[in-house]
């Protein structure tokens, strides 16, 4: 009983310090009080239809909606894992990392945790 107790807070746990490290911004309308009625443009110069998503060159994903365009990273970090035999690397083409050792990057290492 007491196991299943512990499991379930450390879930929860894990689950709140997720969401804590996740980065988003916020990008009001243009002007106070004027919510975007039929598409958002980013800072790009591209417009979006409203509630529509899209992925920045940045590994961002964005969403559009009436009030105004909602971006988050959504790129899982790898921390934990040996950082002084091993190393990340990040790939910005597919937006993810791998994690291998320092010595030898053609082996992988193992990771136990991600945040975003």
């Amino acid at each position: 009983m007491h196991k299943k107790v512990l499991l379930g807070s450390l879930v929860v746990l894990a689950t709140f310090m997720t969401s804590c490290n996740t980065q988003c911004s916020f990008i009001p309308g243009t002007e106070p009080g004027n919510n975007f009625l039929y598409e958002c443009q980013d800072n790009d110069g591209v417009r979006h239809p409203i509630q529509t998503t899209w992925q920045t060159k940045n590994c961002f994903e964005c969403s559009c909606s009436d009030k105004g365009i909602q971006c988050c990273n959504k790129v899982p970090v790898p921390s934990g894992y040996d950082k002084i035999n091993c190393k990340k690397i990040f790939y910005k083409e597919n937006c993810t990392y791998s994690v291998v050792e320092r010595d030898d990057p053609e082996k992988t290492c193992n990771v136990h945790s991600w945040v975003l």
